[in-house]
């Protein structure tokens, strides 16, 4: 359990006020209570039973979790217990929180699938996409950021997905006659689902524009018929169901997310909001087509 002290920014609280009223204080209590480390078997290079059998040998207690049947809740482990395993170093787990596995679930890759990650570091998703789709799909992951970039490829090396085609670019300066089968757009947020977030109108208003861009790069580069995932670690309306929105009216139109034993707040038809709790990173979800 990581039990460090987690304070709410003002301005935040205001903003989550304003956008959920009466679940305030539910949302502050999740986004303030000491998070439980959750992790995920890498099933590139063991599986979960594997994982669980070494974590029990080392004396870790552990909790299946029921909706995914590779991710394991540590209630009274922290990452620095997890990071000493030999099973960590050799890449056969990954550290993530419940809410960021929910994406690649949702997208649900198949081998032989032409799939994009457009802002992939650093790597989490990635290698889930990958792993979910037995290590046969075709990814490309995209990644700006000279430092992040670098974390991605120390990742995908380490979690075994050698195969991943890793762009050091922008994935807005893709080349518009590209087309895949499938896109993940985990999308740059304020980050107002976990609690270091620090939000101004400004940066709020500066990410929404980011996301928009991204959406609608996303929509030129899917294939007719395709699975466009869109996330993020926030739980402002503005980013999340207003995005989406952007995308309706450019004919996209959403694919009902199944539904996950995870805690929710309201959202618009078809999409999921997760509620921050101590398990859970407060994180938003929709599946589109086009």
């Amino acid at each position: 359990m990581d039990g460090r002290d987690r304070m709410i920014e003002p301005a935040l609280q205001e903003r989550l006020k304003a956008s959920y009223g009466a679940l305030f204080s539910a949302v502050e209590a999740g986004l303030s209570a000491p998070h439980c480390v959750t992790l995920r078997a890498n099933t590139l290079k063991a599986s979960a039973d594997e994982v669980a059998d070494a974590l029990s040998a080392a004396g870790i207690g552990y909790e299946r979790v029921s909706w995914y049947e590779d991710a394991f809740r540590l209630p009274c482990a922290t990452e620095d217990a997890v990071r000493a395993l030999p099973l960590y170093e050799a890449g056969k787990v990954y550290l993530q929180s419940l809410s960021s596995m929910l994406p690649p679930l949702v997208l649900q890759p198949q081998a032989g699938e032409n799939i994009l990650d457009m802002t992939a570091a650093p790597g989490g998703k990635t290698t889930q996409l990958l792993a979910l789709s037995k290590g046969k799909a075709l990814i490309t992951a995209c990644e700006r950021d000279n430092v992040r970039f670098e974390r991605l490829r120390f990742n995908l090396e380490r979690q075994g997905a050698a195969r991943v085609n890793a762009l050091h670019r922008d994935a807005l300066t893709l080349d518009d006659a590209l087309r895949f089968d499938k896109i993940l757009l985990d999308a740059p947020c304020t980050g107002a689902g976990t609690v270091g977030a620090r939000v101004t109108q400004g940066y709020l208003e500066k990410c929404v524009r980011a996301q928009k861009k991204l959406i609608h790069k996303a929509l030129r580069l899917l294939k007719k018929g395709g699975t466009l995932v869109y996330s993020t670690c926030s739980i402002f309306p503005e980013e999340n169901g207003g995005v989406v929105e952007e995308a309706v009216k450019c004919g996209a139109k959403i694919v009902p997310v199944e539904a996950f034993d995870v805690p929710r707040l309201p959202s618009p038809s078809g999409t999921l909001t997760v509620m921050p709790t101590c398990d859970h990173e407060g994180f938003f979800v929709a599946k589109l087509t086009k």
